[in-house]
């Protein structure tokens, strides 16, 4: 006879490669290895106190989540992202976060979400009046991870993560965005309405909106930052 579990779970050990796999991916998104940056297996592994071994599986793992990239002949770097890479990051969240959305819809769980995302928009209100930028830019991140992780999908929320991941990359531009973005707060706000009210096609509608502008404003900044470092370069010449 099969026996139900009804004690504690048993607690989960991490890994080496695990642990290390964390130190890198944290070093990544703090900008401690920045973007473009080669990481060396021998460094990395003097730096993180271990064995080369947990350092290539970490490395193989980081690759598959795509925050290293391995260039033939050269090495590995760490992912410098381009105006293609944001918009097709985006372009994934949208059909993620709107596949999200229908199964939350049609299962009705959507009221029971909202006041847990109405909960996350008021901390978010706090951080914006408060100018704690890195703070809203987290919120956000965890308002929409809530979003997905209620649709009840462990293939969906593992994909976000991802996404999540590389998206941690161009996080001082996202910063830049929150600062200028006056209507933050309220396209949070409209969403979770629409999530509590049911209305499917306007909710689709509301979330590739707030999905769009991001992109477009990012793209500007960073184009705006090349005409300045290029017009640096002819001055200096």
């Amino acid at each position: 006879m099969m026996k139900l579990h009804v004690g504690p779970k048993p607690v989960v050990r991490l890994t080496m490669s695990s642990m290390v796999t964390e130190q890198i991916r944290d070093a990544i998104l703090s900008g401690v290895y920045p973007p473009g940056m080669q990481l060396n297996e021998k460094l990395v592994a003097e730096s993180c106190g271990v064995s080369r071994g947990p350092v290539r599986e970490a490395i193989q793992r980081l690759l598959q989540e795509g925050l290293l990239v391995s260039v033939p002949h050269r090495g590995v770097f760490v992912l410098e992202l381009t105006e293609d890479d944001l918009e097709d990051i985006y372009f994934t969240r949208d059909a993620v976060e709107r596949a999200a959305l229908r199964r939350i819809v049609h299962s009705g769980r959507g009221e029971e979400l909202s006041g847990r995302l109405m909960a996350i928009v008021e901390s978010m209100r706090q951080a914006v009046e408060q100018e704690e930028w890195t703070e809203v830019a987290a919120l956000d991140i965890r308002f929409h991870s809530e979003l997905v992780n209620a649709a009840g999908s462990q293939r969906l929320s593992r994909l976000y993560a991802t996404l999540m991941a590389e998206m941690g990359l161009c996080i001082n531009h996202l910063i830049g965005v929150y600062r200028g973005r006056g209507r933050l707060i309220e396209e949070h706000e409209l969403l979770t309405n629409l999530i509590a009210s049911g209305d499917a096609e306007q909710l689709e509608k509301a979330m590739a909106e707030h999905l769009q502008e991001p992109v477009e404003t990012i793209c500007k900044a960073w184009e705006k930052a090349r005409q300045a470092s290029a017009q640096t370069a002819v001055t200096d010449r």
